[in-house]
């Protein structure tokens, strides 16, 4: 036997290992995938609500998408209203964001060290986050992922203040870090889980968790420790126990707690930043659009801003799909950060330069034709389920943040905070889930979840949608506990 022949009959069998992986991959239904994916990773599923466990069944494995569509493994077709939980704005796959990605990536994959594109994106969020000729942003740190944006957040306001406790709002979700976990939406709410296990009780006891849209409480606790709290976190326009938009002035009202007590707002865009609009949510409540005169009592146009936050945590759209995040505020809490100040903060992805031009031409390309697009859409698509669910007897009520929208079941009467949502008929989504999954239809699976649509969901992917809402409609009226 030769000395090549030899070393091929050594490596055939890994050879033909690989190839049997590949073929399962490649060929395997969504069952047989999530079964070979749970003896590889915790729960077959790098996520939790990827596991299907709010709404049963197997859970569907994506190989492709394209514009408003998705492809799972068995060549089945779905309309996407997932939208890869926010990024895809533009639609998946869009041409240009797919070529700047291969440009950047033809370059080089990652340099650990800085590169220009990284200060275009800084400026342009500079640039489009802003209200009555007013930048909030100063300064923007990037990062790989809203959960350590958020973290770095939290950090930095304890940094600059000198305090250590925190306030947060139950049914708010702002990532999986430790201090962030009590009550939190989303994932854990799914789950059915009060917080998760491995965080420490000490650490625990630094975050103070209130019910939203309750300013009452927010006032006790700063008249009680005041001078003990760094921050206050809130969602911009909460999206993560369902959409629940805050109460006419709150979030303004929360900067003005905070402030008068030397403490800082965070506003937690990662999810409706340059989503519901080209500043984000900010930028509606404060630019004198029909949103903003909902929720500020001031009606009419607005010239000032009427509240501005220090620190502003972005991700979702900014990195277009790829794993990039950022928070940004102003330049006097920024700056705490190293290497300037004492506040440690550092990635070796961070600014990652293909993630970076997927985001630079994602914002680059949403224009206000996109969000008019976006916000036309999700008014169509959220009246045809809810005149869907009235036709069957089936009571619920609609949220809307911009372009964000979610339902809960059982009353008519929009809740209000996290109590509100869980006291709703979450049985009915499961049936009403599957069945428009089975009409085609690719929605959040959790009630917890808000729905996205995009600006390339047309009229064929939208008639596929309001085709399918009669059917699913009255699988949620014949659901049972």
């Amino acid at each position: 036997m030769s000395a090549e022949a030899g070393l091929g009959a050594a490596l055939s069998p890994e050879r033909d290992e690989n190839e049997s992986i590949t073929a399962v991959a490649s060929h395997a239904g969504n069952a047989e995938q999530f079964a070979r994916a749970q003896r590889s990773i915790p729960g077959g599923v790098n996520s939790p609500v990827r596991a299907f466990r709010s709404v049963g069944g197997t859970p569907r494995f994506l190989v492709s998408a394209r514009g408003p569509y998705v492809t799972d493994s068995e060549g089945t077709e779905y309309v996407d209203l997932v939208s890869s939980w926010g990024p895809a704005i533009l639609g998946h796959a869009h041409p240009e964001v797919v070529a700047a990605v291969q440009d950047a990536a033809s370059r080089g994959l990652s340099f650990g060290a800085t590169t220009p594109a990284e200060t275009d994106l800084a400026e342009l969020v500079r640039v489009r986050v802003a209200a009555g000729g007013v930048h909030p942003i100063e300064k923007v740190r990037l990062v790989s992922t809203g959960t350590e944006a958020t973290m770095t957040a939290i950090r930095l306001a304890r940094g600059f203040t000198g305090r250590d406790l925190l306030i947060k709002f139950a049914g708010h979700y702002h990532g999986h870090s430790d201090s962030l976990l009590a009550e939190a939406g989303s994932g854990l709410a799914t789950l059915a889980l009060p917080a998760s296990a491995g965080v420490p009780a000490a650490t625990a006891a630094l975050t103070v968790v209130l019910p939203y849209n309750d300013l009452g409480a927010v006032r006790r606790v700063f008249a009680e420790r005041g001078h003990d709290i760094a921050a206050i976190i809130v969602e911009a326009a909460p999206a993560n126990m369902g959409v629940v938009p805050p109460a006419p002035g709150f979030n303004a009202a929360l900067a003005d707690i905070a402030h008068a007590h030397g403490s800082l707002l965070i506003i937690d865009e990662v999810l409706t930043g340059f989503r519901v609009g080209p500043a984000g949510w900010w930028g509606l409540e404060n630019s004198g659009s029909p949103v903003a005169e909902l929720h500020l009592d001031a009606p009419g146009p607005v010239d000032v801003p009427a509240y501005l936050p220090d620190l502003v945590t972005f991700g979702k759209v900014v990195g277009g799909g790829m794993p990039l995040a950022a928070l940004g505020g102003r330049a006097d809490v920024m700056d705490t950060l190293a290497p300037l100040g004492p506040v440690y903060q550092a990635g070796t992805l961070s600014g990652n330069p293909i993630a970076v031009a997927a985001g630079l031409t994602t914002l680059r390309l949403a224009d206000a034709a996109v969000y008019a697009a976006l916000d036309a859409t999700a008014a169509t698509i959220s009246g045809a389920v809810s005149k869907a669910l009235g036709e069957a007897g089936v009571a619920h009520s609609v949220q809307r943040a911009g372009n964000l929208f979610s339902f809960t079941f059982g009353s008519s009467r929009a809740p209000r905070n996290y109590a509100e949502v869980q006291a709703q008929e979450a049985f009915r989504y499961g049936p009403f889930f599957h069945a428009m999954l089975d009409a085609g239809v690719s929605l959040p699976p959790s009630v917890y979840e808000a729905w996205f649509v995009s600006a390339a969901h047309d009229d064929e992917a939208v008639g596929r949608i309001l085709a399918a809402l009669p059917g699913a409609a009255a699988a949620a009226a014949a659901a049972r506990p």
